[in-house]
């Protein structure tokens, strides 16, 4: 059985969707298109197996967005792979009439529906009684009052979905035929349909079903033509004839003895919260105390991790079998896999505190105060989500800038939303941090080390606001944006929902990560220790004619010696020394240009790369901590520590900057369908970051 999960925004579709198919869900790209397609699996009381999908969330099956169109395509084609056997639309309880629109217009589409009666919880403490009898029984389907918060009524949905017929049984809505019926009727001819409401559908908004030809598309036009169709007047006589009904049919359904009251709470928090002055404040305490967090509370598990996989390699380096493979294995594999995972406490802090504040409502009170910030720099308050969400990931908060109409603006959003600091940077920022600046506490209770990772926040944010204001005078455009948002009402967060975020986002970096870092170690390691044959050679008898001499002193560090030199001879040392004159102002040396090199594929390539160069230099004698190798090092030229607070800070302006994300690159050229837009990017963020890292290094030196 296939179910759709449809609903508006805010009305908790994802949470009931993680409560059907807990773990077992994964996420996709509907099929021709970039939009996310989350799918899942639930059991039956009745012992079938149920596949559900959760589509994004609209006010209307009228789409606004890229986004909002899916819902109509999935439903409306019946060759489509998500095309469902039934609908569960879910509504919040707190405000029924406006998420009845959609149902209505669900139901006129004659696919089964269940109406999910979501926050009843909620309802009944701000004073709203909901008659459910009454309202199954006028629109004479199964209505299931439910709870996603607190996991109250999913047994009973889910013995509704199995009770659920093949034949719809809600009764017909609002008179579509009324609006444009000699329309609908050629349409209906046309496409072979019994259905009125689909046929209008049809003539709407064709062009948004890929399952059309152009000779389809013409021939509409060319009904609409003949019959003075009218999209938009017809659309808001709908909309206004579908509330009228929605009146009548709500009569003596809701009682609302609350409705004084109803928001008084939230007004008197959103007073202080999104006040012009306090709130900037309170929300620049908040982000301190994020990143003050994510260095205190995560140094201990980080710590374990360390010492976990350093007694990994020193063990595989005792009781292996000696030879290329183990070496392989342990100082590539396992030492690039380990510079990734010792960063998990930090990723799983990061967005646990994410979902902490989406889920109370915060998340949107930000985004609402910053749109008074974004449009003096050419931005949308729309553009904020997608800026927002690139602290966690470029790659969706582009697919999420589709939610803003005006080209401009959504354009300047692509552009600049990979300068926000995404988590990939993380492992880069904590482990320079960790090396430059000291682990002391200012005031007895401010980590100087979580004030400077949340200064690198904040001096992307200020990038990406300032090009985005140069932007604005490039590109010319005459559209105007709007800015339109639902405030949603302040909740406790859901700790389960907390948990689950903290284990999907650790597990998709680690996985996705981990791909990019096992592939790029593999080939890094191969690069690192083999070399021209005569340059081996060379070095080969050098150290044999050493070891003849029998020097003590030169013995004792003739392996880690040997390691190095090797290293700096190797493929990766020649292409490290190839591109060492391009960045050595700076500050950096040529295996910090080999990070440079990989870190296009991942920028989290850094933390691996480092992992491993250091790996194969310590030969199987020396094995240390990624931190401690990297404090060790040492410039051969000046004898100072390679990795001083000028080159530390240099090259985190440099990652902060750069555009070393190919997926990044790819998902950009997917949305602007040209590859125009990511070259323009991939240089100008290249550029800039190299300026920044120049300036920087030259004066702190």
């Amino acid at each position: 059985m296939k179910i759709a999960l449809v609903g508006n925004p805010n009305t908790g579709k994802s949470t009931l969707f993680n409560l059907l198919t807990g773990l077992n869900q994964k996420i996709g790209n509907f099929p021709g298109i970039t939009v996310d397609k989350k799918v899942g699996y639930c059991k039956l009381p009745d012992g079938r197996r149920a596949e559900v999908t959760d589509l994004p969330g609209t006010y209307s099956l009228y789409p606004k967005s890229k986004d909002e169109s899916i819902v109509f395509q999935v439903l409306a084609d019946k060759n489509n792979s998500s095309y469902p056997d039934m609908v569960v639309l879910v509504a919040d309880a707190t405000n029924l009439r406006r998420n009845l629109l959609l149902y209505s217009q669900v139901a006129d589409l004659q696919l089964p529906v269940i109406l999910a009666l979501n926050m009843t919880d909620l309802a009944k403490k701000e004073g709203i009684n909901v008659n459910v009898n009454l309202l199954a029984e006028r629109l004479g389907i199964q209505i299931v009052a439910i709870s996603a918060r607190s996991n109250t009524g999913l047994t009973e949905l889910k013995q509704a979905i199995g009770n659920t017929t093949k034949i719809a049984t809600q009764l017909k809505g609002t008179d579509v035929l009324a609006l444009a019926p000699e329309a609908i009727q050629k349409v209906k001819a046309k496409i072979g349909t019994e259905n009125d409401y689909f046929a209008l559908q049809v003539l709407h908004q064709h062009y948004n079903l890929d399952h059309f030809s152009e000779v389809d598309h013409a021939g509409f036009d060319q009904i609409k033509k003949a019959t003075g169709f009218e999209t938009s007047k017809l659309q808001t006589e709908e909309t206004v004839a579908r509330y009228r009904d929605l009146g009548k049919a709500l009569t003596g359904v809701i009682e609302d003895t609350g409705a004084a009251k109803k928001f008084a709470f939230s007004d008197k928090i959103d007073s202080v919260l999104t006040n012009r002055f306090w709130g900037l404040i309170i929300f620049m305490g908040l982000l301190f105390f994020l990143f003050n967090a994510i260095f205190s509370w995560s140094a201990y598990p980080m710590e374990m991790i360390e010492f976990i996989f350093a007694k990994l390699q020193e063990l595989g380096h005792e009781y292996l079998p000696a030879g290329q493979l183990s070496d392989l294995l342990l100082d590539g594999v396992l030492a690039g896999l380990g510079g990734i995972v010792v960063f998990i406490p930090q990723i799983a802090i990061l967005f646990a505190f994410i979902s902490i504040l989406e889920d109370t409502g915060y998340m949107a009170r930000v985004t609402f105060m910053m749109d008074r910030i974004m449009r003096k720099f050419g931005l949308s308050g729309k553009s904020v989500v997608p800026m927002i969400g690139s602290l966690a990931c470029a790659v969706p908060s582009i697919m999420s800038a589709r939610n803003i109409e005006n080209w401009k603006d959504r354009i300047i959003t692509i552009m600049v939303a990979p300068l926000v600091s995404c988590s990939a940077r993380l492992p880069v920022y904590t482990l320079l941090i960790s090396l430059v600046v000291p682990e002391k506490m200012i005031w007895g209770f401010i980590n100087l080390q979580g004030l400077t990772l949340m200064g690198m926040y904040l001096i992307s944010i200020v990038a990406a606001i300032l090009v985005a204001f140069v932007m604005k005078f490039i590109l010319k455009a005459k559209e105007k944006s709007y800015f339109i948002m639902e405030m949603p009402v302040y909740r406790m967060p859901r700790w389960g929902n907390v948990l689950f975020t903290m284990y999907d986002k650790s597990k998709t970096f680690v996985l996705q990560a981990g791909k990019v870092i096992i592939a790029i170690s593999i080939v890094l390691w191969v690069m690192a220790t083999y070399g021209p044959s005569e340059r081996f050679e060379a070095i080969e008898k050098k150290y044999a004619a050493i070891e003849a001499q029998k020097d003590s002193v030169q013995i004792s560090t003739l392996e880690r010696d040997k390691s190095a030199e090797k290293l700096e001879n190797s493929y990766a040392g020649i292409l490290g020394h190839a591109i060492e004159p391009a960045i050595r102002p700076l500050g950096f040396d040529w295996k910090i240009g080999i990070a440079l090199i990989t870190s296009f594929a991942a920028r989290e390539a850094f933390v691996g790369t480092m992992a491993t160069i250091y790996s194969v230099e310590g030969g199987d004698e020396n094995v240390l901590q990624i931190r401690d190798s990297m404090r060790q090092a040492v410039n051969p030229a000046t004898g100072l520590p390679v990795f001083t607070f000028a080159t530390g800070f240099s090259l985190m302006l440099f990652y902060a900057f750069a555009m070393q994300c190919m997926s990044t690159v790819a998902v950009v050229f997917r949305e602007t369908k040209s590859w125009k837009w990511p070259i323009i990017q991939l240089v100008y963020m290249t550029v800039m970051a190299y300026i920044a890292a120049l300036i920087a290094y030259q004066l702190l030196k």
